[in-house]
């Protein structure tokens, strides 16, 4: 396993021109050559506009980010007013920025380009997942980066959609809800939480993916996202310790070619809610024991990282769940994860 790169921030002297606010032109099938798009399961604007008077459940401002992790934002590129937003507008915009890595990486392997699209955008654009965000695409990435307090949820109509994409052969839906800190009313297993992930910009109450959860519900995926544990790391080192994989289980060689995802300090567990049901735990993290926290004390030693439900039934695609935060650079990345990266853009 080598050693993880970390993301540094930089604009090139002359990258290719951006553009913003375009209408999405649907990419044409071609045999071997799949079409991936991500769907951000939140309200910018709800994300943004949070009161900043409030502790818990919000985002993170980016003077915040800037104070906690100086001087590592400290380039006029990112700590100037007229260059770089430094509400929570800023720090969302990072995500964008770190996705992007990921984006190229499968628009090389695949041909099509990557689109992002926003439950709600910047400009107030609605977009439920229907037919447009569907129809030309055989992946599609669900992040539930939704802070609860925003109450986005999925609509009868959107989970009939997904079902229907769902009935097509060689369809393939991951589903990323993000942690779920701070559920208990106890402050001392709040504080207990905390001082495990050790992330001074994440509060003692942080719950996301209200949507990611019911779209879960209404495909009969029984898996929740808890908790925000740390995982573990090799001995001596800053890398983050190597999954624990079945195998055995792995046969459509999702994980073939990888031994890691990449570093984060809150990491949530898919717990599988009913045991009976077709759920294939593929790959479970190691978590970091040094501090308590309650699932440690529970007796868990790791977390369900990777999970896979094979068709069943009348549905003829695969449905993944794995956290948002293995397709950004912002947390490192090195030659596994981008192999597993490349197993999705090329999976059959």
């Amino acid at each position: 396993m080598t050693e993880a790169k970390i993301y540094v921030p930089t604009v090139e002297a002359k990258s290719p021109p951006r553009t913003y606010n375009q209408i999405h032109t649907a990419r044409r099938r071609t045999p071997g050559r799949r079409r991936v798009s991500i769907y951000v399961a939140w309200s910018f604007p709800g994300e943004a506009n949070r009161d900043l008077t409030e502790l818990d459940n919000r985002f993170s401002t980016m003077t915040e980010v800037r104070r906690v992790e100086w001087p590592f934002w400290e380039a006029q590129e990112w700590s100037g007013t007229t260059q770089f937003q430094q509400g929570i507008p800023g720090s969302l915009e990072l995500f964008f920025r770190a996705w992007m890595p990921f984006q190229q990486l499968v628009g090389e392997v695949s041909g099509h380009a990557v689109p992002v699209f926003q439950r709600v955008d910047q400009a107030g654009y609605h977009l439920p997942l229907d037919e447009r965000t569907l129809a030309d695409a055989d992946t599609l990435l669900v992040f539930g980066l939704d802070h609860n307090v925003t109450q986005q949820e999925a609509s009868a109509a959107e989970i009939e959609a997904v079902s229907e994409w769902l009935t097509h052969e060689g369809t393939c839906l991951l589903i990323g809800p993000h942690h779920d800190v701070g559920v208990s009313e106890e402050p001392s297993e709040r504080a207990m939480e905390y001082a495990h992930h050790g992330d001074a910009l994440v509060p003692r109450q942080q719950r996301f993916g209200k949507y990611t959860r019911s779209l879960m519900k209404g495909l009969g995926v029984p898996v929740e996202n808890r908790f925000g544990l740390r995982p573990g790391v090799v001995a001596g080192t800053t890398r983050i310790a190597p999954l624990n994989i079945n195998r055995d289980l792995d046969t459509q060689r999702w994980l073939e070619g990888v031994t890691n995802f990449s570093f984060h300090k809150h990491l949530p567990h898919y717990a599988v809610t009913d045991p009976t049901a077709a759920v294939h735990v593929l790959a479970r993290q190691p978590i970091d024991v040094s501090k308590p926290h309650p699932f440690i004390e529970a007796g868990n030693r790791e977390f369900n990282a990777f999970l896979w439900m094979p068709p069943g039934g009348t549905r003829a695609g695969d449905i993944l769940l794995a956290d948002s935060t293995v397709f950004s650079t912002l947390f490192g990345t090195d030659e596994s994860l981008m192999r597993f990266w490349k197993n999705l853009a090329t999976a059959k």
